[in-house]
């Protein structure tokens, strides 16, 4: 039984709306920019190319350093996979460059357009996180910039796990070195199958996923009774060249992808009600096939299927939406359905929701992932009490062991957060030794009270 809304909520507050934007071309520019915060009182955040959903790269009334300028690729070893690229080069970038030579980034997340330091400060994930893990486990070495200089620093280092899901508050990564993965076509091979029910998602993707590289289920959120959490289960892996026609042979790792027309200006009102969204998700599940297998699509198809549409966020209306997202160990697999139940019941508009499974963690103390299921969802702002409903999915995952994912985040209560994070008195001693001065900060930082030592 669902229980009441209750939670008063915990929505960030606002800051300046300025900026000092700095564009640092070479490393030495970044000390430039470090040592000039130190002179003027001011704080720094990186920046990339700006995909986290909250306030995770912003800081009012501060420096922001646009990391994109730095974009060099410094070395590759086609043999190895082994890269040596600058902080400011995009999953983009890295794909159209080196997926015709045979390699691909080792995890992607719903985006390619992220930068490498983005990748790293995130820790992202992917459809493969239950084979592969996250982007921090394939970093062979990174190169920080804070205010104590600059320091070169390898997974032995606590300082890199630190600065790995660290959200960018102990430095500027300026380069990174990472080990690819191994391809032999830019196809994907996925087998696509419907759920009826989220038991039966469940008891499929508990059985089957290991079988797959890459695995991921939009789930129909505003469906309920017997059809609670039916589903679209698509996993696949990378095609081999021998699963391609022999016509399509020559072009095997061809890879180009276009971004399609953008979205028209944004409407008065959300046209994502109850009722639009509710007969979306009915077309979307039925138009899917109930089993096929074997298909062979691009990597932007299964990846990245919204990088085709541009401004796609504006289809939300003018008050836009929130994305949640959260992790919840495994056995506890009834608050995913209280979740997935109260959204239902709650009749809030999300035709955007996707469930997978994650395997180990890593050293990160912040890190998002750890072994359980993560369900990734959007609510158009225009819906009734999203607040509320936000909060109380803060209460069940809390109460569950789980925790939400700080790039998706724009609105948890500090009190909350920490409680989602045991490990973040540890990361605080640690960052309050690489950045002494206080020089690294962000709104999501302060709104969070993540930098302030208990």
């Amino acid at each position: 039984m669902v229980g009441r809304f209750e939670l008063v909520s915990g929505w960030g507050r606002t800051s300046p709306s300025y900026c000092d934007i700095r564009r640092p071309a070479t490393d030495q520019e970044v000390v430039e920019i470090i040592e000039t915060a130190k002179k003027t009182d001011k704080q720094i955040i990186p920046r990339g190319l700006g995909r986290s959903y909250g306030d995770a790269a912003q800081l009012g009334g501060n420096i922001v350093i646009d990391a994109r300028s730095l974009d060099h690729i410094y070395g590759c070893d086609l043999e190895s996979g082994v890269i040596s690229v600058g902080a400011g080069i995009s999953l983009d970038a890295l794909m159209r460059i080196f997926v015709p030579m045979g390699w691909f980034v080792p995890v992607t997340p719903g985006t390619r357009f992220v930068t490498v330091g983005g990748a790293i400060a995130a820790d992202v994930h992917g459809k493969n996180h239950h084979v592969d893990g996250s982007f921090g486990n394939h970093v062979i070495s990174l190169t920080l910039i804070g205010s104590s200089g600059v320091m070169e620093l390898d997974p032995s280092s606590e300082d890199f796990w630190a600065t790995v899901g660290g959200m960018g508050l102990t430095g500027t990564i300026v380069r990174a070195t990472i080990q690819m993965s191994k391809i032999e076509t830019s196809l994907i091979k996925v087998d696509t199958e419907r759920a009826s029910d989220i038991d039966d998602l469940i008891s499929i993707m508990e059985a089957t996923d290991d079988n797959y590289k890459y695995s991921v289920a939009w789930i129909d959120l505003i469906s309920s009774g017997k059809n609670l959490g039916r589903s679209v289960l698509t996993r696949g892996d990378h095609a081999l060249l021998e699963d391609l026609p022999i016509q399509k042979r020559k072009r095997a790792r061809y890879f180009d992808p276009k971004v399609g027309p953008k979205a028209p200006l944004s409407p008065p009102f959300s046209p994502l009600t109850p009722l639009t969204v509710k007969t979306f998700n009915t077309l979307w599940y039925y138009k899917s096939p109930s089993r096929k297998l074997g298909e062979l699509q691009e990597i932007t198809k299964f990846f990245h299927p919204l990088d085709g549409v541009g401004d796609w966020n504006k289809l939300y209306g003018p008050k836009g939406f929130c994305q949640y997202q959260f992790v919840v160990p495994f056995g506890q697999e009834d608050a995913l359905k209280e979740i997935i139940d109260v959204t239902s019941r709650s009749k809030m508009t999300s035709f955007l929701a996707v469930l997978k499974r994650f395997g180990e963690g890593n050293a990160s103390h912040l890190s998002f992932p750890s072994p359980g299921w993560t369900l990734a969802l959007d609510v158009a702002l225009g819906s009734l009490g999203p607040a509320k409903y936000f909060d109380y999915l803060d209460n069940v995952v809390l109460k569950a062991g789980g925790k939400i994912y700080l790039a998706k985040d724009s609105r948890v209560r500090p009190d909350l957060f920490s409680a989602m994070y045991p490990n973040l008195p540890k990361w605080q001693v640690i960052r309050d030794r690489l950045d002494p001065d206080n020089l690294f900060s962000s709104d999501l930082a302060k709104r969070l009270s993540i930098l302030e030592t208990k």
